[in-house]
């Protein structure tokens, strides 16, 4: 998956959870300061991203994640890290 589809896919998932208007989101937008999200919000986003990025988020690296951009960049990074033995 290329760093642009990720960001799409991103986008749609943060979309959807929040309810929002997929065009109102930037890579510059916080989830808590411009999406008004609580701690359950955070985890349900996080649990979507693992879900559909078929990864896993250790806690302390999503405690990290603070705007849409910093989950990309995450998910980019890491991305096929699940498939590799520990």
């Amino acid at each position: 998956m290329t760093s642009a589809e990720i960001e799409d896919k991103v986008f749609t998932i943060v979309s959807e959870q929040m309810a929002i208007n997929k065009a109102e989101i930037t890579r510059e937008t916080s989830f808590i300061n411009d999406l008004n999200a609580d701690s359950l919000d955070i985890v349900e986003l996080v649990m979507e991203f693992e879900d559909n990025f078929e990864m896993s988020i250790p806690d302390e690296e999503a405690e990290k994640i603070k705007t849409v951009g910093q989950a990309i960049d995450y998910i980019v990074a890491n991305q096929g890290d699940a498939a590799k033995p520990s």
